[in-house]
């Protein structure tokens, strides 16, 4: 959630609004004492996708660059049904939680009298909205294959149609005074999960606080913007009356600021928001290997069945242990192992002597933890003992044939610029995948 590089952005019009949207839009920002700094300027001008913010003038670290009151926040507590879904709340209960801010949605969409209508004429079209669940399964599948996400976008899909058959729908059709018939829709739902999925802010928990259920997301307007890198110059803070947006590091005029969405790897900006960022920007990409990528190339390297067994046996260990699990990846950031100890564990148990494995296992797997091998970081991978590194590259050799297509393929295409510029959005995107980043781990 919340807050891209060049995604197609297009303002969504509003009916009866004001012919310019940003005139409108910052019309409303004043009405609701949204207060942006004179030194940066909604627009659609010097940006990497659409509309987005820059610096009028140059900015410094530390530099308040707008302020939101709690107030216009949109919400399932500020819409104007907050009190009906406060009141069902039991009902509206979900996998997402989303639920009753996508109803606050739907409902003030179709609402002419909706205080948020000039924020609603900046949305992007709900219509063109990247996202791969919106691309063709078999385009999806082609492109996207061997990274995760076709597979996460179907657990998508499927919940979608669920949330929205066994709650959302029924919910509406009770209330039919509040939602036309124009809203009551699969498809305009399908396009809001998405918009809330990539536009949306989910306020963090303080720290004594940890125990209690997530926050509930909420549409912040202008911090909504903000297009995404990693390298960011702005971060949105959260206080009891407001929400600010200040400069981290010094912006020259002209430029554009950035927010964050999160530290995402381009696996998870293709997923949530329709885009990555091109290697080697990302510094948060990393590289995943399933787990059972990982027994698989064990079993590979087994020769009867007695090994075999016991590599199934050694697995079963690594589950009891809570190490690996049937869904589960090992991720490999830029510098280092960021599931170190997973990985680390995993290695030794599958690698070491049968003997040492019986003796591991007798002792339920309390023996000496020590790691005799350092912190796992990329440039000390090769220190491994050999057999873990030629285990860690079976696994890195199963993974890559995971792809539809080859490294030196991806390759050769993003250095053609050319070719590549004749590809289309998706492709251009899809490119920027796992393999790239394997090339340099």
């Amino acid at each position: 959630m919340a807050t891209q590089t060049k995604r197609p952005r297009v303002a969504g019009p509003v009916d009866g609004g004001d012919p310019d949207p940003v005139v409108g839009f910052l019309n409303w920002c004043r009405r609701v004492g949204l207060e942006l700094s004179p030194k940066v300027a909604v627009s659609r001008q010097g940006t990497v996708a659409g509309y987005g913010m820059v610096a009028r003038e140059s900015v410094q670290a530390g530099e308040l660059l707008f302020v939101v009151p709690r107030a216009a926040l949109l919400s399932q507590h500020t819409c104007s049904i907050g009190g009906l879904l406060e009141r069902e709340r039991g009902a509206l209960q979900s996998q997402s939680g989303w639920v009753p801010l996508l109803l606050a949605l739907l409902h003030e969409l179709q609402a002419p009298a909706s205080r948020w209508r000039p924020y609603f004429a900046l949305w992007p079209e709900l219509g063109r909205l990247e996202h791969p669940m919106f691309w063709p399964e078999e385009q999806r599948r082609c492109l996207l294959q061997g990274t995760g996400v076709p597979e996460a976008v179907e657990k998508d899909l499927a919940n979608i149609r669920s949330e929205y058959h066994s709650i959302v729908l029924p919910f509406m059709e009770a209330h039919p005074d509040l939602f036309s018939l124009r809203v009551r829709s699969l498809e305009l739902y399908h396009q809001l999960v998405a918009l809330v999925m990539a536009y949306s802010f989910q306020e963090p928990l303080e720290e004594e606080e940890d125990e209690k259920e997530p926050n509930s997301p909420v549409m912040v307007p202008a911090a909504d913007i903000l297009n995404h890198l990693a390298n960011h110059n702005a971060n949105l803070e959260y206080s009891a009356n407001c929400l600010r947006m200040v400069a981290t590091q010094p912006i020259p005029k002209g430029h554009e600021i950035f927010n964050t969405y999160g530290q995402m790897a381009n696996w998870q900006l293709i997923h949530m928001y329709g885009f990555v960022e091109p290697y080697p920007d990302n510094t948060d990409d990393t590289a995943d290997i399933q787990m059972v990528t990982v027994r698989e190339a064990a079993l590979q390297g087994t020769k009867t069945e007695a090994e075999r067994l016991l590599a199934y046996e050694r697995w079963d260990f690594l589950c009891k242990l809570e190490m690996v699990g049937e869904e589960g990846a090992f991720v490999i950031g830029r510098e280092e192992v960021l599931t170190e100890e997973e990985l680390i564990t995993t290695l030794k148990v599958l690698c070491m002597p049968a003997e040492e494995f019986r003796e591991l296992k007798d002792q339920d797997g309390g023996g000496d933890n020590k790691r005799e091998e350092g912190s796992l970081t990329i440039t000390n991978i090769p220190k491994l003992k050999a057999s873990w590194r030629q285990l860690l590259r079976n696994s890195v050799l199963l993974t890559l044939q995971t792809y539809a297509t080859d490294l030196k393929t991806d390759q050769d295409l993003l250095s053609n610029k050319e070719v590549y510029a004749q590809l289309s959005w998706r492709e251009q995107q899809a490119l920027q995948k796992q393999d790239t980043f394997w090339a340099k781990v």
